[in-house]
């Protein structure tokens, strides 16, 4: 029979804190060297990289617990009767836990417990009792091996039924798609065991010289989250630099701004939706901190302070229909179905549908919000080939006002108005998002995988979206004010293509990739300016009004090439990782003007960006050392504050600069990052006397991160950490503003999400926020700051089943003690404003 190629693996045991035992090393030895028709493992006991098989086989979990060196043998073990309390949760976690306390160790295709859920264990049992118990109605079975391990398979038909299908061979491939298989969820399902690094693929994380955070569908849905923004409330290193409610979603990571457009989606930019990123359609949520020009080629603005990438829903091997209703404060409805199936004898065809429609009052007075999206998920998996299709289109609509930003006159920064304050009564806007991606992979034996992949987006945007401001806001909250009317379109076409190869040089390994990217992007647009008109923070009056300006017409085209090498190189059983690469990038962009169509600038630049990565795991697998020195080259800023004289004009391509180092601690079930870092990039600053934007001096951002998410104990799951940064500005004109701190940079901040399953109540989940900003300067010339701020959030989920269904009911309350702050800023001197309490409910069926 032939061998099926699908999606990579990591071999597993759950002897993390253990001495092996003698017959546990033989075995791992054996697998180790099995060739690649060997049955598949992937990691549920433990879920741990490919360099923890080295690191067993050598013995280096010595250090832990010296009891377990006299085991009692599998077989008494497995007939051994045990009490049990596990909570429920997706399968492979309760799987994972279950085995991890029996002792035993479990393996399977990953693709078989996908999609799956667990009502958990409680009870005594014996170990085939207790797999018996957990896998009922999955159509699976655990069939434990002459060595004592456990591999999870199809149920076996009955006896004479016509629909026998033989479960294929599932191997080890030494090959490239190791590199685009999705990581496993960690312990407590909230976070993933890695990310994507750019050309690099899917690597674990203790395997990474980054730092790097993956969250969940589950993280997704059990927060309700419904835009990338309310996932990325949970990282310290994210804050937000547009207020809340607002039809964009602009962020900021290690004190860096990223654009909604800077988002990529399987690892491609240029083709995520623009404004707000849905999350209906979204499997996991990536971020990857600090500059990436190697790993993932340049962003379309240059975002500097890290990538955020969107892994997009695939059919899973269980057959899925479900529908989530939902209701969001003020008076928003919704629904969300999806359906996803598998076809063919081995499940070859995947096809995957995530639809969403929500509308109604929002929390800001008197605006009301329409969005619809529509995204279809088609795949193949053969034997060497991998295809797949993600098309969506989202359609996004406010009405009747805008959330908004204000700066102020003077030193003294006025108190922000009640939540929910609405500045712009009669505004209007609308966004429209449709795109399509098709990637490939092919396998021309277990050693190089050659992959492609081509997308296109087309994006229009039109009305009172920027902007939406109050300007020179005095400490009586008065200002006179003016709305901005807009329309415009971003054309997009993206491209990459690569080979991935692995090799043994002696006792070295080689994972070599080879990668070209393009990025095309034609842009257009215009905007017409209305009269002025006197109004106040505190009690608003009715805006005036801009006129339509019309078509947009052709203001920017900008072409994006690279081409990368690059070779992570192992050493000592693959306790050191060497990652070394160069890209070589291209850089071509021009800018015209909307009135006369003339080009007004032409910029064409190459560079060579290198990047060095080292991870050395010194006493386990368990702990990581890394660090990293990374370039990146940007397309230079461009200037958005529509207020500027120079509002549209791009600046030359820039080169930025990172060094980190860090350690990672994988305790099995809840892991711990502390890393401190350095990025350097040259910094766009505000003349206010001419009211126009220049590249001036550097910005350099020095910090620390700490990072921990997991499951800390039996029912109780938590994830979250604290950074501290000291963004300074050097080498300003004149020394001007040298040693200010840059506007938009807190010192600390923080953020702590905790769940906990209730023992009382089987299926009943309780769960806690708190989010915690210091203060920060909002301009350049450090005159003006705001205060910290600190926000709580609470919820609840119930899982049960109702005629053989199950249900899930959410609640949760964000926000609640209602505070009114400034939250950050967008540009130099600008604030932004945070959401009033917002009440969320939902109901998820699956039939």
């Amino acid at each position: 029979m032939p061998c099926s190629r699908t999606p990579a693996i990591a071999r597993v045991t759950n002897a993390l804190n253990s001495t092996l035992r003698p017959s546990s090393v033989h075995s791992i030895e054996q697998a180790a060297s099995q060739p690649a028709c060997a049955p598949r493992q992937i990691a549920l006991a433990a879920a741990i990289g490919p360099a923890l098989l080295a690191a067993l086989a050598l013995g280096l979990g010595s250090a832990a617990m010296p009891q377990r060196v006299h085991a009692q043998p599998v077989q008494d073990a497995a007939e051994a009767r045990r009490a049990y309390d596990i909570a429920p949760g997706t399968l492979d976690q309760v799987l994972n836990r279950f085995a991890g306390r029996a002792g035993v160790e479990l393996a399977a295709d990953a693709a078989l417990t996908r999609g799956k859920t667990s009502v958990g264990l409680s009870g005594s049992f014996t170990v085939h009792e207790g797999f018996a118990r957990l896998l009922a109605g999955h159509g699976l079975q655990a069939v434990r091996g002459g060595n004592g391990t456990y591999t999870l398979r199809l149920e076996a038909p009955p006896p004479g039924s016509a629909n026998v299908v033989e479960l294929p061979t599932v191997t080890v491939s030494a090959a490239g798609d190791a590199a685009e298989a999705l990581p496993e969820a960690y312990a407590g399902g909230q976070m993933a065991r890695g990310a994507r690094l750019g050309m690099l693929g899917n690597v674990d994380m203790m395997d990474t010289p980054f730092s790097v955070s993956s969250y969940t569908a589950q993280t997704i849905e059990d927060q309700q989250a419904s835009t990338v923004g309310d996932v990325l409330v949970n990282d310290p290193s994210v804050r937000f630099t547009t207020s809340a409610g607002h039809i964009y979603e602009n962020y900021s990571i290690r004190g860096f701004s990223i654009n909604a457009d800077d988002l990529a989606l399987s690892g491609m930019y240029g083709l995520s939706p623009n404004g707000h990123s849905p999350t209906e359609f979204i499997e996991r949520v990536e971020v990857l901190k600090g500059p990436s020009a190697l790993l993932s080629g340049m962003s379309p603005n240059g975002a500097v302070g890290g990538v955020i990438n969107l892994v997009p829903k695939r059919a899973g091997d269980a057959p899925l229909t479900r529908f989530t209703a939902d209701y969001i404060s003020s008076s928003q409805f919704g629904g969300h179905p999806a359906r996803g199936r598998r076809y063919g004898e081995r499940k070859e065809f995947g096809v995957r549908f995530n639809g969403a429609y929500r509308d109604g009052r929002s929390e800001l007075d008197g605006q009301s919000k329409r969005r619809v999206l529509g995204a279809l998920g088609l795949d193949y998996r053969g034997e060497r080939l991998r295809l797949s299709l993600d098309a969506y289109a989202n359609e996004e609509e406010i009405s009747n006002g805008s959330p908004w930003m204000a700066s102020f006159s003077g030193t003294t920064v006025a108190s922000p108005p009640k939540t929910g304050t609405n500045l712009l009564r009669g505004t209007h806007g609308r966004l429209d998002n449709k795109a399509a991606v098709v990637r490939g992979e092919y396998d021309f034996n277990d050693h190089i995988t050659v992959y492609a992949g081509v997308g296109a987006r087309g994006y229009r945007y039109s009305g009172y979206i920027n902007g939406t401001r109050a300007g020179n806001v005095l400490p009586s909250g008065n200002y006179t004010g003016a709305t901005y009317n807009q329309n415009g379109y971003i054309d997009t076409l993206s491209a990459e293509t690569g080979l991935r190869a692995r090799a043994q040089t002696g006792p070295v390994g080689h994972q070599v990739v080879l990668s070209a990217t393009m990025l095309q992007m034609e842009s257009g647009t215009i905007n017409k300016t209305s009269a002025s008109y006197p109004s106040n923070i505190y009690n608003p009056s009715t805006p005036k009004l801009a006129a339509d300006p019309g078509a947009a017409p052709k203001t920017a085209d900008t072409t994006l090439t690279s081409i990368a090498l690059a070779d992570t190189l192992s050493f000592a059983r693959d306790r050191v990782l060497l990652t070394a690469g160069l890209r070589a990038q291209r850089v071509q962009t021009r800018s015209f003007s909307a009135t006369t169509g003339l080009q007004t600038a032409d910029y064409d630049k190459s560079a060579l960006t290198p990047a060095l990565g080292l991870v050395v795991k010194p006493w386990t697998a368990q702990v990581s050392l890394y660090a990293n020195y990374i370039e990146g080259l940007s397309q230079g800023d461009t200037v958005t504050d529509v207020t500027a004289r120079n509002y549209g004009q791009v600046f030359a391509p820039y080169k930025s600069k990172q060094m980190e180092a860090g350690v990672k601690w994988d305790a099995g079930e809840i892991t711990n990052t502390l890393s401190v870092f350095q990025i350097s990039k040259p910094s766009m600053l505000k003349d206010t006397a001419s009211n126009t934007y220049n590249a001036d001096g550097e910005q350099r951002n020095r910090g620390v991160e700490w990072n921990v998410f997991g499951q800390v104990m039996p029912r109780v799951r938590v994830m979250g950490g604290v950074t501290y940064t000291q963004a300074l500005l050097t080498h300003t004109a004149n020394g001007a503003y040298d040693g200010n701190t840059a506007f938009g940079a807190p010192r600390w901040a923080g953020s702590v999400a905790l769940e906990w399953d209730t023992p009382w109540v089987p299926g009943l989940t309780l769960n806690g926020r708190a989010v915690r900003t210091s203060w920060q300067y909002i301009n350049s010339a450090n005159t003006q700051r705001i205060p910290g701020w600190t926000r709580f959030d609470i919820g609840a989920r119930y899982a049960t089943s109702i005629q053989n269904r199950k249900v899930v009911f959410r609640a949760s309350v964000e926000n609640l003690l209602n505070r009114s702050y400034w939250t950050g800023t967008f540009n130099d001197g600008f604030v932004t404003q945070n959401a009033p309490r917002t009440f969320k409910l939902s109901t998820t069926v699956d039939f």
